[in-house]
């Protein structure tokens, strides 16, 4: 089973989306390896004014979900984007 990494990485925001960036560690054949793992969100504010989250996406958010997942990939791989 997987060791998870409570706390993000890095953060990636691109206007409403978030997308954290984790790493957890699995073990295979005896060695333990790390398995990049990213959760987008979208932010928002509620009616009270409190921060909340939701994975469901707007139309007009899609490009940004694709912006900040392009970014969590150029990051995990290396690749300059950030």
């Amino acid at each position: 089973m997987p060791k998870r990494n409570s706390s993000p990485e890095k953060i990636i925001m691109v206007g409403p989306c978030r997308v954290s960036i984790f790493r957890n560690i699995c073990l295979k054949d005896g060695k333990e390896i790390e398995i990049p793992k990213v959760v987008l969100e979208v932010r928002y504010k509620d009616k009270h004014g409190r921060w909340k989250g939701t994975h469901s996406i707007s139309i007009r958010e899609i490009p940004k979900a694709i912006l900040a997942l392009e970014k969590a990939f150029d990051y995990l791989t290396g690749h300059s984007g950030e």
